[in-house]
């Protein structure tokens, strides 16, 4: 096993983002507004503009009164982000964006387009502490945890995007994945925050349904457990990578911690309390994972905790720069998919979107161009 740097659980510090209407409760926006002089209806307004109409431009907002709303959007919507550079894949039905934060970190996210829908691919941390060794993102290490509104931000910045055509045709963002930057349950407070305002009927939020929301996470058990506890049917989406723990301790290194049939444990609870079923992601390496032996083992954990639970993603493993591996040959790739279908196990290829702007599964990093 080759040398990893130290697993990062708590996020250094660098500055503190302003506090915005995003961070929010609908009391809090209320209180905000009653600070400000102003009567409690504004708070709904604001959210208006905010989460429906996709605005933070005072000039949109002929609602409120013309001498104070540019003192409003400033104090309520602070600049969060902003856009360094933008890169299209996939005839333009793929969009990746580095962002520049309030401190100057910086981070990236991808938007998607499909037929007559949108999926953003949002980024819940600067860098990654899991240190998974064929990931890019988790080669960086970790710079901060974002809040909720600079994770909410991107969602509404893709929203807009989405409905303004930037994709190549008007669609409407549909879907949201935790599968960007960072591990998002060790960004939890954050991460639920955000999830609440995407299912938050409009204008308290963006309207979304919670089966078009996906929080990914390589493992952490007790976080997994508290998911399940909140209520909301998102999709659970735990990356796996490996079956066994020998193998999976050194491409996912938190399973020192918490093991494979602890993982699968866990997601199965979610399951069972929740009744959305989990998908299993699993990026084959030649080599490395996609061997016969690994899907039948795979396979055989999967059943034995029950039918209709989970659904299985093998990805093919997309090109890190200096990574010494690389994705499975497309006939180990069937008989992995073939070993797994045969125990009974729903499986599908994951499509890669992206792969030529370093958009894809475990490509995003910093590259400034």
């Amino acid at each position: 096993m080759t040398d990893r740097p130290l697993l990062q659980f708590a996020a250094p510090r660098r500055g503190k983002p302003p506090r915005h209407f995003a961070d929010l409760t609908t009391d809090e926006r209320i209180e905000t507004v009653r600070e400000m002089g102003l009567p409690a209806f504004r708070a709904k307004q604001l959210a208006t503009h905010y989460y429906t109409h996709l605005t933070v431009d005072p000039a949109d907002m002929t609602d409120l009164p013309a001498a104070a709303r540019e003192e409003i959007a400033q104090q309520v919507f602070p600049p969060l982000m902003k856009p360094v550079t933008s890169l299209v894949a996939d005839g333009g039905a793929t969009r990746k964006t580095l962002w520049s934060l309030h401190d100057g970190v910086k981070v990236e996210s991808v938007l998607m387009k499909y037929p007559e829908r949108a999926t953003l691919c949002v980024t819940s941390q600067a860098g990654c502490g899991m240190a998974c060794p064929f990931c890019a993102t988790g080669q960086m290490g970790l710079t901060r945890n974002l809040s909720a509104a600079e994770i909410i931000e991107q969602v509404r910045l893709a929203a807009r995007s989405a409905r303004d055509g930037d994709l190549g045709e008007q669609v409407r963002l549909s879907n949201v994945v935790f599968m960007g930057m960072g591990e998002p349950l060790a960004n939890y407070k954050a991460v639920m925050q955000t999830v609440r305002a995407l299912v938050a009927p409009e204008p308290h939020g963006f309207g979304l349904s919670a089966r078009h929301v996906t929080v990914s996470t390589v493992g952490l058990v007790p976080a997994i457990d508290k998911l399940t506890k909140e209520g909301i049917p998102v999709t659970l989406a735990l990356s796996l990578h490996a079956p066994d723990d020998e193998l999976r301790n050194e491409l996912v290194p938190i399973n020192t911690r918490w093991t494979v049939d602890e993982a699968l444990d866990a997601a199965r609870r979610y399951f069972d309390a929740t009744g959305r079923r989990v998908s299993i992601e699993y990026a084959l390496i030649r080599d490395m994972n996609d061997h016969a032996h690994r899907a039948d083992l795979l396979g055989r954990k999967l059943k034995e905790r029950g039918d209709g639970w989970v659904h299985v993603n093998p990805i093919p493993l997309n090109p890190t720069p200096g990574s010494k591996w690389t994705a499975s040959d497309p006939e180990v790739e069937r008989e992995f998919v073939h070993t797994l279908r045969a125990h009974g196990i729903p499986t599908t290829i994951r499509d890669t979107r992206g792969s030529d702007i370093d958009g894809a599964c475990g490509q995003l990093a910093i590259k400034e161009v």
